[in-house]
């Protein structure tokens, strides 16, 4: 009986989406869907749109005061955001 080489259904894919060239937008939306499960649903709220370019989260919120907020804790945010997707997607988060 002949062995079978095993692989992880996660990683297959993973090398497919990079051999395909949509890794990268993948990710993309993958971080932009996961806004509200690491930012919590009030948050979610306040927020009207939401995209990525050019590696830069835009983010636009309803409420200044969260505005202001968010934007004191940037670099912590961005850190939580690439560690949920567990990739470097973004560089730099942009509030509006």
């Amino acid at each position: 009986m002949r062995k079978r080489r095993s692989e992880l259904v996660g990683t297959v894919t993973h090398d497919v989406l990079r051999v395909l060239g949509i890794e990268a937008p993948y990710n993309e939306y993958r971080l932009v869907q996961a806004w509200p499960e690491v930012m919590g649903e009030g948050i979610a709220r306040e927020t009207t749109d939401i995209y990525i370019r050019n590696r830069v989260l835009f983010v636009k919120l309803k409420s200044p005061t969260l505005r202001a907020q968010l934007s004191m804790s940037r670099m912590v945010l961005l850190r939580r955001l690439n560690d949920h997707v567990g990739a470097q997607v973004i560089e730099r988060i942009v509030f509006s």
